[in-house]
């Protein structure tokens, strides 16, 4: 798990899910294609609901990295695009449950026009260490 810090000076995370600054452990580096709220089935989950987009994309995020043995817990920086300002307390209460509230990757976060498709209202793009004990190679 990569070691995160926040320093007296500069805002603070309060909560939100993330971590002012992250420090990347020795392991495999993982890039994931950002993901939004679809499920298996290309159906979007959430309509209207930027919570529930949040966390369908963070079960999408869980899911590709089990797959290489890694977990959530190993994001160590996290991009969230989304639509609507008046969105982040619900993306950010999203992540705080995925992440734990003082716990969680570095973060950025941007408004834009639009996503993929006109419902989705939220996008993630993370960055994860796996720890070289548990990566699990593909093929």
């Amino acid at each position: 798990m990569a070691e995160g810090y926040e320093v007296e000076g500069v805002w603070k995370a309060r909560g939100r899910g993330l971590r002012m600054a992250v420090i990347e452990p020795p392991g495999v580096v993982v890039h994931l294609t950002g993901q939004v709220a679809w499920d298996a089935e290309e159906r979007i989950v959430g309509r209207g609901d930027p919570e529930r987009q949040t966390r369908q994309c963070l079960a999408n995020v869980e899911a590709l990295l089990a797959r290489l043995g890694g977990r959530l817990g190993d994001v160590v920086s996290l991009t969230t695009h989304f639509t609507d300002r008046a969105h982040l307390p619900a993306i950010q209460r999203a992540r705080a449950e995925a992440f734990g509230p003082e716990g969680g990757p570095a973060s950025t976060s941007v408004m834009v026009a639009g996503l993929g498709h006109e419902d989705f209202l939220v996008e993630l793009t993370p960055v994860a260490v796996v720890p070289p004990e548990r990566f699990r190679p593909l093929g």
